[in-house]
């Protein structure tokens, strides 16, 4: 008996000696090589770039991960006690593993085994082998990788903190739909911060780390909400809710809130793209899409979404003036409809339009079927508009009648609408007739003093095309660039009553070309005429003569020095805006204009902090000397210094205010007017109107407009940057002003007002119906009856006076002299072809 004792003690004690060997050799044999988990000590997580608007609501996030890092501390306990049940109960009590869970799992799967079950083996792992495979391991099924992942397990627990290693799995943890981390989950599946978590949302949450594709809230709802008891049901045995706590979370249905729009700003798409690119740009992508930058940008969510309103209805105006291209496609009419219908793809740019067939057309409306088997009706009064586009923006006939603009078949984008064009009610389930808009358009909005960049609509729409027309598009900004050729006339002894001759012109352009003849939109002469007149009537004729003398190598600087252009060709085509420019470089010279001439430049971001909090961007770079400290003791309040560069004159700069707060009261930005309050701004059409503008200010408020098609081509005859983009313009503006009292344009000192007769510009008789307060410097000569005109004068072979029929120089009705002094000799114009008849 002894014998045998002994042998099986030896037998036993052999057999443990080579279970420890053999634990010890796999340790030995599996813990070469492993990552080093002191990483862990250093955790950087990707988190979420966030972009905000200036009233704090979102306006974009960028990650390649959803994650938001909240430290241990700033998770509530309903939260860690709901994982810890449903994932680890003993977390706190193990050193890494669990070996009865370890024991349950192996006796699980060899029973599965047994049974012959193709069954995903049973796991058991603790939160920190969780977190040693998430962080330093793969997602490989294998013993292998299990026995790693303990090893790590117990060295991570040697290593940290139990409240570190958890803080790193609940911010780590995947939780289905693209979040990581417990406080994007919180925000993404049910709009709260973690502390407005009921136990229902928080052990859905901790039902997810298992299988969150298994649990997904729509497509397994009953699934997902059966796992989702199980673990409150853990919650209740682990004492950690009370009994009336768990009924009232069972009861509760699983319910996913996504963030409404108060909190995010809407249809800044064009604005969030660009400060994308300058991130990437500043930072780089990792930067961006893994560092957890907190951007303040400049955009104001009310301004925004009025700019993206007023643009889509303007375009939408100009295409309907331009005619019905037809329906979006044709499909088979009958029965089957609603299927056929369903499988034809939404366009691009139709949102928030529906797509909709014809069922039947009658003499009075077209009858039509909707997604989802509805139906409705187009009245006659909301297709009478289709007239048939035509080849170059012409249209065809009125249509006079249903039949002839849709037909059944037709799949076509509708509104739904409770009133009709003229105002008047219609029947409930009526609809206006729609189409997207091949014609395209910018907005940009800037706060004059800043720089800042208030509002920026790139196109009709982004999911239609990406491309930002406020930023990228180059266009030519015709008329709408006539200000800085005679702001730099100013600059060089002009006023604005100074005459130059408004009459033809021809100008070489080199050996073997042909005179360059410019011409005024309208082909009519004025002779004689004040910078005012030439500027409010944008007489193309004036610009030429005018940039010829004061010289094109100063009117090229005066483009860079606005920022409008980099470097302007010395040719005098280039006065008519011939050149090429973005909506944001030339609202942003518009707005050193009205700021008094002082240097801005365009942000979209006043701020960017890292994931730290730290500032690494600010655009304001004045320095607050006696801002600190922070809390208001009775001191003075502290003065910041104004450190931006002057460009101009500010008499310079608030002369060419008044001039074009006179294109807005009598010249051809008149249809502004109606808003009401002081405006001043400058039309543009370039040749053959593929481009048309309209850019303008209040004091405190600048806006651009832009309109033409991607693909340069005549946006129809008469089409005019004043029929155009001035409406845009002044809804706009009308929208942004309506509860901001009337504020007069800021007169510099150094300005002397005098009272002259709006037409000649001469000093104005008492009571003379006509005057209007002209601007004039100091150092000034006010005009008078000997006042002479600009009306060219030779210069290498040619001259500014009109030409006869034959070409041949007629004498010169007035002699070539400056307001004040003699002017320097014109510059020559270079041999390039030149453009005319822009406006």
């Amino acid at each position: 008996m002894l014998r045998f004792i002994a042998l099986l003690f030896s037998v036993v004690f052999l057999l443990a000696v080579t279970a420890a060997g053999g634990a010890v050799y796999v340790f030995w044999h599996y813990g070469r090589g492993l990552p080093d988990y002191h990483q862990l000590a250093h955790y950087e997580p990707p988190i979420t770039t966030r972009v905000y608007g200036g009233d704090g609501r979102l306006v974009a996030e960028y990650a390649v991960e959803k994650r938001a890092f909240v430290p241990l501390g700033a998770i509530p306990a309903r939260v860690k006690d709901a994982f810890l049940s449903a994932e680890d109960k003993g977390f706190y009590e193990h050193a890494g593993v669990d070996p009865w869970g370890i024991a349950r799992a192996v006796i699980i799967n060899l029973r599965n085994k047994g049974m012959g079950a193709d069954r995903r083996p049973v796991g058991a792992s603790t939160i920190t082998q969780q977190v040693a495979k998430n962080f330093l391991l793969t997602n490989e099924v294998s013993i292998e990788r299990k026995v790693k992942e303990a090893i790590l397990a117990f060295r991570i627990e040697r290593a940290f903190t139990k409240d570190h290693i958890l803080e790193l799995y609940l911010n780590e943890i995947y939780l289905g739909m693209g979040n990581y981390g417990v406080a994007a989950a919180a925000l993404n599946y049910f709009n709260k911060a973690l502390d407005e978590l009921t136990v229902a949302e928080a052990a859905y949450l901790a039902a997810l780390p298992k299988a969150p594709n298994n649990y997904h809230p729509v497509r397994h709802y009953q699934a997902a909400k059966e796992r989702r008891d199980w673990v409150i049901g853990r919650l209740y045995e682990d004492g950690k809710i009370s009994r009336a706590e768990y009924e009232q979370a069972v009861a509760e249905p699983l319910t996913i809130r996504k963030r409404d729009d108060t909190q995010m700003i809407v249809g800044a798409d064009y604005f969030a793209e660009d400060i994308r690119r300058d991130l990437v740009a500043r930072y780089g992508e990792d930067a961006l899409y893994k560092g957890g930058l907190v951007v303040r940008s400049t955009v104001d969510a009310d301004l925004q979404a009025h700019a993206s309103k007023v643009l889509r209805e303007g375009l939408m105006g100009y295409d309907r003036r331009h005619g019905w291209r037809g329906p979006v496609t044709r499909i088979q009419p009958g029965q089957g409809w609603q299927q056929r219908l369903a499988a034809v793809p939404f366009p691009n740019g139709g949102e928030p339009w529906e797509l909709a067939m014809v069922l039947s057309v009658s003499d009075q409306a077209a009858a039509i079927g909707l997604n989802g088997g509805r139906t409705g009706v187009i009245p006659w009064s909301e297709m009478k508009w289709a007239r048939p586009w035509l080849k170059d923006q012409h249209v065809g006939a009125m249509p006079r009648k249903p039949a002839e603009v849709v037909q059944p078949g037709d799949v076509v984008l509708v509104q739904e609408v409770a009133k009709g064009e003229d105002g008047k009610a219609v029947a409930g389930d009526s609809y206006s007739l729609r189409q997207i808009p091949k014609v395209e358009g910018a907005l940009v909005a800037i706060d004059p003093h800043t720089g800042r960049v208030l509002a920026m609509v790139g196109g009709w729409s982004y999911s239609k095309s990406q491309f930002n027309r406020a930023t990228q598009a180059l266009r030519q900004p015709g008329s709408s660039f006539k200000p800085f050729v005679y702001l730099t006339a100013l600059e060089n002894g002009y006023t604005p009553s100074s005459l130059v001759l408004d009459a033809p012109v021809a100008l070489p352009q080199g050996p073997g070309l042909p005179l360059w003849r410019p011409k005024n939109y309208g082909g009519d002469f004025l002779g004689p005429t004040t910078l005012r007149v030439g500027v409010e009537k944008s007489r193309n004729l004036m610009t030429v003569r005018l940039a010829q003398a004061v010289g094109m190598e100063k009117v090229s600087d005066t483009s860079q020095r606005f920022g409008i252009y980099d470097n302007l060709p010395r040719q005098l085509a280039m006065s008519l805006g011939a050149g090429e420019t973005t909506v944001l470089r030339l609202t942003a010279a518009y707005a050193m204009l009205v700021n008094g001439g002082k240097k801005v430049t365009p942000t979209l971001v006043d701020r960017i902090q890292d994931r730290q909090g730290r500032t690494i961007f600010v655009h304001d770079k004045r320095f607050c000397d006696g801002c600190w400290p922070v809390q208001f003791a009775d001191q003075d309040m502290p003065r910041l210094p104004d450190i931006r560069e002057q460009l101009v004159d500010p008499v310079s700069a608030y002369q060419m205010v008044s001039i074009m707060e006179g294109v807005v009261q009598r010249g051809t930005g008149r249809a502004v007017s109606s808003v009401g309050k002081p405006l001043a701004g400058k039309t543009g059409t370039s040749n053959d109107s593929h481009d048309v503008w309209f850019v303008g200010f209040s004091p405190d408020l600048v806006a651009g407009v832009f309109v033409g098609f991607d693909d340069p081509a005549s946006l129809g005859e008469k089409e005019t940057g004043g029929g155009i983009s001035a409406p845009i313009f002044r809804d706009f503006m009308a929208y942004a002003l309506k509860d901001m009292p009337s504020t007069p344009f800021r007169v510099p000192p150094g300005v002397r007002l005098v009272r002259v007769n709006a037409a000649t510009g001469r000093p104005a008789m008492p009571g003379e119906p006509k005057a209007i307060l002209e601007a004039f410097k100091s150092t000034d000569h006010l005009p008078d009856d000997d006042e002479q005109v600009l009306d060219g004068g030779d210069s290498e072979g040619f001259s500014f006076a009109p030409l006869n029929e034959d070409g041949v120089t007629t004498p010169a009705a007035h002699g070539l002299v400056a307001p004040t002094e003699t002017l320097p000799p014109p510059v020559a114009p270079t041999a390039a072809p030149m453009p005319g008849g822009l406006y």
